[in-house]
C-alpha cells in the first residue's frame, strides 16, 4: 500500500488482520481508544482524522515485511460481480498418518508447491473432483472426510473448495509431467517449508493441527 493514499475503516482492519492483534491491543499498539477500532469493523467506510491517518502510516512503516505482505494481501479491494470468474477448482488435503500430498506445480519462472486440484466443470460433484484429480496427478486413491469450505482465492480470483481427504490406497508419482514437476509426502509439522502459512486456508490448518 502507498501511504499517501487514505486509510479507511477496512484498511485499518486489514492492518489489524496482518498484525493479527485483537482490538484491545490493535488500539493500544496505535495509541488510539478502543472504541475508535471497533467503530472501524462497524463501518469500513469510514475515513479516519488526520492525526490517525498518520498514526496508521506509521504503524504500517515499522511493520515487518511478512506482515507487510499479509496487508497487500488482506487490503485487496473486493471483486465486482464482472470481475469474479465463474472457474471453479477442487482441491485434496489428503492426509496418510501424520503426512500430507503436494505436488510441485510448474511455472513460468519458479515452482510452487501445492495440494492436489483440478477444475470443476458444470455439473459435477467437487468433491468428485478432488478425489479423481488427485488419482489422475499422483496416483494416490482418496476419500473425502470432510469439506472445509471454499473461498474466493486471493492470487487466483477463481472459487476454491477444499476438501480434506484420507488416503487409501497407492504410491505418490508424478502421473502428470506437463503440469508438475514432482509429487512427494511431506510430514504436516514441515508444511510450512513448502507452502507459507500465510497462504494456507486456515480450515486446512486447524484440520491438519487435529490431526497431526
Amino acid at each position: 500500500m502507498d501511504t499517501a493514499e487514505a486509510w479507511t475503516g477496512r484498511t485499518a482492519c486489514a492492518l489489524q488482520s496482518a498484525l493479527r492483534m485483537s482490538n484491545p491491543r490493535f488500539a493500544k499498539h496505535l495509541g488510539v481508544a478502543v472504541r475508535t477500532v471497533a467503530a472501524w469493523h462497524e463501518n469500513d467506510a469510514t475515513v479516519p482524522q488526520s492525526e490517525t491517518q498518520q498514526i496508521l502510516d506509521t504503524a504500517y512503516e515499522r511493520a515487518s515485511p511478512t506482515v507487510r505482505s499479509r496487508f497487500a494481501i488482506l487490503s485487496r479491494p473486493e471483486p465486482s460481480p464482472a470481475e469474479v470468474q465463474a472457474l471453479r477448482v477442487a482441491i485434496a488435503v489428503v492426509v496418510r498418518g501424520e503426512r500430507v500430498l503436494l505436488v510441485c506445480r510448474r511455472g513460468d519462472s519458479s515452482l510452487r508447491w501445492q495440494f492436489p486440484a483440478g477444475m470443476v466443470k458444470p455439473g459435477r460433484p467437487p468433491e468428485d473432483v478432488a478425489v479423481q484429480e488427485t488419482v489422475t496427478e499422483t496416483a494416490v486413491h482418496c476419500s473425502v472426510r470432510q469439506h472445509l469450505g471454499d473461498r474466493l482465492h486471493p492470487d487466483t480470483r477463481v472459487i476454491a473448495d477444499y476438501f480434506l481427504c484420507d488416503y487409501l490406497a497407492g504410491e505418490a508419482t508424478n502421473q502428470d509431467v506437463v503440469e508438475n514437476s514432482a509429487v512427494t509426502w511431506v510430514p504436516i509439522r514441515d508444511l510450512p517449508r513448502f507452502i507459507p502459512t500465510e497462504k494456507i486456508y486456515p480450515p486446512i490448518l486447524a484440520a491438519l493441527e487435529a490431526t497431526a
